[in-house]
């Protein structure tokens, strides 16, 4: 691991020397590599998909490991869209001039060597490693035991492109041991050689992380994703949005987990969109009030507003108007995503200022807190903090900041 820690040190080095042309090279390469080396990955993939059933991993979980063509594809085009990015290295985030004559500059930089520990989804394998790419840091990964077959051919494929472009190829390395003793390495900063740790995955993880490391943290808590349908809402968007939401894909951290309806429209409104997601295989857990309209839902506890299921289940609450739903997300919501669904202007606006969440929306699913949604080729995680970073991590936001003053032979008096 220290080992690991000096060669990333130094590619980061390297990196800081490249210029962005060099740069968005080395990620076409590592694009074409991915898309020449898909046999290889999808048969690792297989066999990390055959030992992650014998270990009994949940729907949830297989769903997040498996890759095919179309995902895999889907990596390439990411990878792409991140080689097409502006570099963020070295612009000017602003510029000013004192009195004294001193012309001020803030620049964008790299952040230097930055550890990501992650569990069973082998995209973040390229997403991380090609978004530190393009803001100029150098990624230790370390993949979750269940995707070490699928990240280790994608690691090997990336790398060979680096090497064959006259990159550093340690500019992207993968922990070689699933023991756990590798994370508390990484951790404690590798000696100082790891300057931020990005934690992608359950709560657990998050929190282990967040606990032991001695080092700065970008993470996120789990998506407790609300939606509010409010008394102004437009009936079909209302039911579009919400199904979307909760099941585009149960597994992922910005499905929808509560859905919030005004009081005013539940009896009309709650039934529609509760046959629309139980035709769909959700599962309902209502509240008083909503299993009062919808009899078949399941009772709610308060276990339900706490949990992130990423699975067909649905916790709901019937609310009082605006207020209703703000005070139980401001009491429930992780900072995550959290929507709105009306036509009332001033409600929504209300909304948006009021929900302190990374990501908060109007009138548009919450399966769109997604980085490669925002434009950003793709992220490392959503933050939910509030240092650094906050919302999708891409590449502009894997960058801090230096000064640089020019003067003309300035003394201080």
């Amino acid at each position: 691991m220290m080992d690991m820690g000096t060669r990333a040190r130094s590619a980061s080095r390297a990196l800081g020397r490249l210029s962005a042309d060099d740069r968005t090279r080395g990620l076409k390469a590592i694009a074409e590599a991915i898309r020449a080396a898909a046999p290889t990955i999808l048969e690792a993939n297989v066999k990390d998909m055959e030992a992650a059933r014998k270990k009994g991993l949940d729907a949830a979980m297989l769903d997040r490991l498996a890759l095919d063509e179309k995902r895999v594809d889907g990596i390439v085009s990411g990878v792409e869209a991140i080689a097409a990015l502006p570099d963020p290295i070295g612009r000017e985030l602003a510029r000013w001039q004192q009195p004294n004559g001193l012309d001020f500059a803030r620049v964008a930089v790299p952040l230097g060597v930055i550890g990501i520990i992650y569990e069973s989804r082998p995209n973040v394998t390229a997403d991380a490693g090609t978004l530190c790419l393009r803001s100029g840091n150098a990624a230790i990964l370390r993949c979750g035991s269940e995707s070490t077959r699928s990240s280790h051919a994608l690691v090997d494929a990336m790398r060979a492109a680096l090497k064959k472009e006259g990159l550093p190829e340690d500019a992207i390395q993968l922990v070689g041991t699933t023991d756990r003793e590798a994370v508390g390495h990484m951790l404690s900063g590798l000696d100082g050689q790891i300057d931020v740790i990005v934690p992608r995955g359950g709560r657990s993880l998050v929190e282990r992380v967040q606990m032991d490391a001695r080092v700065p943290v970008i993470g996120h808590l789990e998506g407790l994703c609300h939606t509010y349908v409010d008394a102004a809402a437009d009936p079909q968007k209302a039911v579009d949005i919400v199904v979307n939401a909760k099941l585009r894909r149960t597994g992922v951290c910005g499905s929808l987990e509560t859905l919030l309806v005004d009081a005013k429209v539940a009896d009309t409104l709650l039934p529609k969109i509760a046959a629309a997601l139980t035709d769909a295989g959700c599962e309902l857990r209502g509240d008083a009030k909503a299993r009062a309209i919808v009899p078949s839902m399941k009772t709610a506890t308060e276990e339900d507003w706490a949990t992130e299921y990423l699975a067909p289940i649905l916790a709901v609450s019937v609310v009082d108007g605006i207020d209703g739903a703000l005070a139980h997300i401001e009491r429930w919501s992780s900072g995550h995503t959290d929507a709105i669904i009306t036509e009332d202007q001033a409600v929504a606006d209300r909304f948006l200022a009021t929900v302190d969440s990374a990501i908060v929306l109007h009138n548009a699913s919450t399966q769109f807190a997604d980085g490669g949604e925002f434009g950003f080729g793709a992220e490392i995680g959503i933050a939910t903090g509030r240092i650094h970073a906050r919302g999708p991590v891409g590449a502009e936001q894997l960058t801090i900041y230096k000064y640089v003053v020019r003067g003309t032979g300035q003394t201080r008096p």
